[in-house]
């Protein structure tokens, strides 16, 4: 188990005034059997109202509205969690759970119909989807889901700015760049594609493998999947590693639309800067 304190701060600059702004945060470590959160916590600046509930995936979400005159909005959330690597599905699988269990498993949940049909974010290259139903034809739905995340780490390179925020799959497989959303959006789809029910999940990776107690570094937002082949199973295709208990859970969905840390409308200035700082400290 690793204890961690992160500080997530995001917000906008606007070229104008701001008369109001109405939002929603998913910026709070979800509360699950792998992860125990002590305390979590939103600032807001400028104040406003505001109020927590679940959404439909179950993610912690924060509606607010700022109904101030403002040129900067700052939203930072604070969170101690402790990870709990031996309560995380990583390799215990079933490895004998098979296609024709399949079915009957998606009938009884809806989180798992939920999962698998594609979103225009996530409709694969049909390269991608041609390498999926070979290795479905094969391997079983857990070898399945492991050798097409291996085959989307090996095919991809990381590497920030050749794919943004509103990014598909099939533009990033294109250049064979992207980042961690690109490889999920891909991985997604892969799955999908032939029938393995599967989520988007968001929330923050240490970068260290062994992160130094009381150290304060930069962490940064991070996404990988989630798949189901008899139970939920958690992988992270940017790094080819199975979740880690430097991986901590903020949010699930379809896809990135799903899990966006920040979203609003408002009403004044038409252009936005967006700013982004997360910090991390591993406490025990």
């Amino acid at each position: 188990m690793k204890r961690y304190r992160v500080v997530h701060t995001t917000g906008f600059n606007y070229s104008g005034r701001v008369v109001t702004s109405y939002n929603e945060a998913r910026m709070l470590p979800a509360r699950d059997d792998t992860q125990l959160v002590f305390a979590g916590r939103l600032e807001i600046n400028p104040s406003g109202s505001s109020h927590e509930y679940p959404d439909y995936f179950g993610t912690r979400t924060v509606f607010f509205e700022v109904l101030e005159p403002h040129n900067e909005l700052t939203i930072t959330s604070t969170s101690l969690v402790e990870v709990r690597l031996n309560d995380r599905n990583t390799a215990t699988a079933n490895a004998e759970f098979s296609w024709d269990d399949l079915p009957d498993a998606i009938r009884s949940s809806l989180s798992l119909t939920d999962g698998v049909a594609n979103t225009r974010r996530t409709a694969p290259p049909a390269e991608l989807a041609k390498v999926a139903k070979k290795h479905a034809a094969d391997l079983g739905p857990f070898d399945t889901a492991l050798a097409l995340m291996k085959f989307i780490h090996a095919k991809m390179t990381y590497l920030h700015g050749e794919t943004g925020v509103h990014s598909v799959a099939t533009e990033a497989w294109s250049k064979k760049l992207g980042v961690c959303q690109d490889f999920t959006h891909l991985a997604l789809g892969a799955l999908r594609s032939v029938g393995i029910p599967a989520r988007y999940v968001s929330g923050y990776l240490h970068p260290s493998i062994d992160p130094e107690v009381g150290l304060k570094v930069v962490g940064e937002s991070h996404a990988w999947v989630e798949f189901f082949a008899g139970s939920w199973v958690a992988f992270d295709p940017t790094n080819d590693v199975f979740i880690e208990d430097r991986h901590i859970v903020v949010a699930r969905g379809r896809d990135y639309d799903d899990v966006a840390p920040l979203r609003g409308v408002y009403a004044g200035s038409t252009n936005s800067e967006l700013f982004v700082s997360v910090e991390i400290t591993r406490e025990a």
